[in-house]
């Protein structure tokens, strides 16, 4: 009768109520240790996508639970599509845990302008050639005015058009030059028929004073 006591008694109730909460409370801890345990060791392949859109960027990566970041934009690449993804880290195929954010760059929409630097007008072919490649500019055609100094390049000309010092032109476009041919000074043949026409005006005036 005693041990039916002690076990209907209040004590006991209360004792086995704690014991039961404790064994479910640690029951939940083990559960979510393994739970933790197996999603550290699960592993995401990084998708491929280059050429992807962002809004095909954000479908792949939700659906792998991954986050994306965008950094600066690279140089134009024209065989990629505008605002498409030119380069990604982690690189495709490397694997990595839930929740890993992927480091995006986005090809821009075109080539930017670059501008056309100074103190390139009198300087030698050999000298200006190397600077606009440096800058990303294509050289076009070569042509030859009189002047004293041979391949010193008077002009730069881009579809026609003179270029100076300071304007900008879009990356890859194409710059054309004017050199002097070391036969004489720049400007003499304009002069020159300056001369014949006013020598043609004088001789016409002379003619009339004789009648």
């Amino acid at each position: 009768m005693t041990f039916l006591k002690f076990i209907f008694s209040k004590t006991f109730l209360i004792q086995l109520v704690l014991a039961v909460l404790a064994l479910v409370l640690i029951a939940f801890i083990i559960l979510q240790w393994l739970e933790y345990s197996t999603n550290q060791d699960q592993r995401i392949t990084v998708p491929n996508l280059a050429r992807l859109s962002l809004d095909k960027v954000d479908e792949q990566l939700a659906e792998l639970e991954l986050r994306r970041e965008i950094l600066d934009s690279a140089n134009y690449n024209p065989d990629y599509p505008p605002y498409s993804v030119i380069d990604q880290v982690p690189l495709p195929g490397k694997q990595v845990k839930e929740n890993r954010k992927i480091y995006l760059t986005l090809n821009p929409s075109g080539y930017r302008k670059v501008e056309i630097p100074e103190n390139l007008i009198r300087k030698t072919r050999r000298q200006v050639e190397p600077t606009l490649k440096s800058l990303g500019f294509e050289i076009g055609t070569i042509t030859y005015k009189p002047d004293v100094a041979k391949d010193a390049v008077l002009e730069m000309r881009h579809k026609g058009e003179k270029v100076e010092a300071g304007d900008k032109l879009m990356k890859t476009s194409r710059i054309d030059l004017v050199l002097g041919d070391g036969s004489g000074m720049y400007g003499m043949e304009d002069e020159e028929e300056k001369t014949a026409e006013e020598e043609i005006l004088d001789d016409l005036e002379n003619e009339e004073f004789d009648f």
